[in-house]
């Protein structure tokens, strides 16, 4: 894992994430995870400096991102977003230096990677279910972002969703994982009739539902780059167009999460929501 110069550093990532319950629902069933992957070297002891804590020589190889949004109200989705975030952050750390060692000469082995941990996970979680009578399912979607440079890879499993905003422009990397979808893509329902049917937020996959389905895109990204990941909580109170208004006049991620959710709780913040929001900053800027 040779340093590459041109890999923005920790100090040029500027990345935030929040969880609400918003202001119907009893209780939250979504989990968020944000974090590095890196090589290098941390401190225990040593007699060379007074912190025996500071991190020496530690280099970002890449970020990690994941929103998972559990199905269900009957603490199933809860326990498996969870389960999700933590089994598979666990098997991708695992199993990434492996992947970024033949990436080159093997360029499906992260998609592998990505794969293997979301069907991994729901087994996992088919088997929870299956020992746990109280609860008819364990079930949860995920939207995992693994970010190399200047490349990356989005996991997608449900109706969670990935956007990417650059050149002024906002695009929706993911594909809902839904029976409306689908019946977009047959042609059956126009995009503006589906998201008035009951279809519009049923699952057609999910980690740990009926059948999932991992889809990986690999994406490739520039400095100022702005990705935002996100559960439905969002979406079914904020318009893309509104979106692409506070990505367009971001000034930090965490002031753009805080003003996404306020617009949510402004028009009745009826699901729980989560938003990631992350960019590469460079250094001159």
């Amino acid at each position: 894992m040779a340093s590459d110069p041109h890999r923005p550093a920790h100090k040029d990532i500027d990345v935030y994430g929040l969880t609400h319950r918003g202001l119907v629902r009893k209780s939250n069933e979504d989990h968020f995870f944000t974090g590095m992957l890196s090589s290098g070297v941390e401190v225990d002891y040593t007699s060379i400096t007074s912190n025996a804590d500071q991190v020496l020589d530690l280099e970002r190889v890449a970020s990690l991102a994941m929103v998972a949004d559990g199905v269900g109200s009957t603490g199933g989705g809860e326990e498996a977003a969870r389960i999700a975030v933590q089994t598979i952050r666990r098997h991708v750390s695992k199993g990434f230096p492996d992947a970024y060692a033949v990436e080159a000469t093997d360029p499906e082995a992260f998609s592998r990677l990505l794969s293997d941990a979301a069907l991994a996970c729901h087994e996992t979680l088919l088997e929870r279910a299956e020992a746990d009578p109280e609860h008819t399912r364990y079930a949860t979607t995920l939207t995992l972002f693994l970010g190399l440079w200047p490349h990356g890879y989005l996991l997608q499993v449900g109706d969670s969703r990935c956007y990417m905003y650059r050149d002024d422009k906002l695009t929706q990397i993911s594909r809902d994982q839904t029976m409306a979808q689908d019946l977009i893509d047959k042609g059956v329902l126009t995009q503006t009739k589906a998201h008035q049917t009951k279809w519009a937020h049923v699952l057609s996959s999910s980690i740990g539902g009926q059948q999932a389905v991992p889809v990986v895109t690999k994406i490739v990204r520039k400095w100022g780059t702005i990705m935002l990941f996100c559960s439905d909580g969002l979406t079914k109170h904020v318009s893309d167009e509104r979106i692409g208004e506070h990505l367009s006049n971001l000034k930090s991620s965490r002031q753009t999460c805080e003003a996404l959710l306020q617009d949510v709780l402004d028009d009745g913040g009826t699901d729980n929501v989560t938003i990631i929001v992350g960019r590469t900053v460079k250094p001159e800027d």
